[in-house]
């Protein structure tokens, strides 16, 4: 590598350890919008360091979600064709060093949509498989799902108050570049589970995360968490519920530029239901890319496309933004 590159990424790698000891650079938010998957509390990524004391930290995250699943064997039927628009805020406090709490309120609203026209274009384009998309309408909203042990059907669009979200957090090991940290959330049934804005129950999890320089002179950040979530007892999945679910993910921030980073992402959960159906009974698996862009001192922006790389286990494609500040 020539001398001037490896300077450059030098004093790019300086200047974030610099930024990141005032605020902590955050992995990208991305949460499960399949359906179902979606209702329940597991908590997206985030920094294992905590806000600084008595500062706050804000984010706006927003989501378009599309998914469509036909699937059945001999004792289940599943359909699954809709869109997902969600917007949460997300605000953070430091109560002390090292602890912080934070407060994430969402609202959603579940519709037939607007994206189906170009998905459909896009898998013309490449010849790709459509899972059989092309055969049903377009723009339909039809979550229905019938089992000798229950079932569920949303046929009509609807908006509100999704369910809302308390964590407290604690960054138990700090060494140089590297963070660890426990988080502690509670999500309150406050959505409508009738109208897929909630489960209906309340969860509880534990996480536990670490932050971390690539130990190299790249400008290189990763994330991870690893967690444990017991979901409340949902009316909406009586008979065919999973209550004990992991998740995990890992995430890398790519400084190539003092105001720009190139960020990848894999979150995966346990199936949250007790089904033989791929979309219902199978971990979940994501992959995101996306781009930040550090606009003003402690604001910035990010834009992020997530895909379901093991396909029907989340929404088919994702398309994100999330403006923050103080974080």
């Amino acid at each position: 590598m020539p001398n001037s590159v490896l300077r450059r990424l030098c004093a790019v790698a300086a200047t974030a350890g610099a930024l990141s000891a005032a605020a902590a650079e955050q992995p990208l938010y991305v949460k499960n919008l399949s359906p179902v998957t979606g209702l329940l509390g597991l908590p997206a990524q985030r920094a294992a360091e905590t806000q600084p004391r008595g500062q706050l930290g804000a984010a706006l995250h927003s989501s378009v979600a599309n998914i469509y699943v036909s699937d059945s064997s001999q004792s289940e039927s599943l359909n699954l064709d809709g869109e997902t628009l969600r917007f949460a805020l997300d605000l953070r406090y430091g109560l002390a060093e090292r602890w912080d709490v934070q407060l994430e309120v969402p609202w959603l609203k579940q519709s037939g949509g607007e994206l189906d026209k170009f998905i459909d274009n896009w898998h013309d384009l490449w010849g790709m498989p459509d899972g059989g998309r092309s055969d049903v309408p377009r723009n339909l909203l039809d979550y229905q799902y019938v089992s000798a042990d229950g079932g569920f059907l949303l046929d009509n669009s609807d908006s509100g108050l999704g369910d809302i979200t308390v964590s407290l957090n604690y960054a138990f090991y700090q060494h140089g570049d590297a963070v660890a940290g426990l988080g502690l959330g509670y999500k309150f049934g406050t959505g409508d589970d009738e109208q897929f804005l909630g489960s209906g129950a309340d969860d509880y999890y534990i996480a536990l995360r670490f932050s971390g320089a690539h130990l190299s002179n790249l400008p290189l950040r990763w994330h991870g968490q690893v967690g444990y979530l017991r979901a409340g007892d949902s009316d909406l999945l009586q008979g065919f519920q999973e209550r004990n679910l992991w998740f995990a993910g890992l995430g890398l921030d790519w400084r190539v530029a003092e105001r720009w980073s190139l960020l990848a992402q894999v979150d995966s959960n346990a199936a949250p239901t007790d089904s033989q159906l791929t979309a219902l009974g199978d971990p979940g698996v994501t992959l995101s890319g996306g781009v930040r862009w550090r606009f003003a001192p402690r604001w910035s922006v990010d834009a992020s496309l997530v895909e379901d790389i093991a396909v029907e286990t989340a929404a088919d494609v994702v398309f994100q933004a999330t403006l923050r500040y103080g974080e």
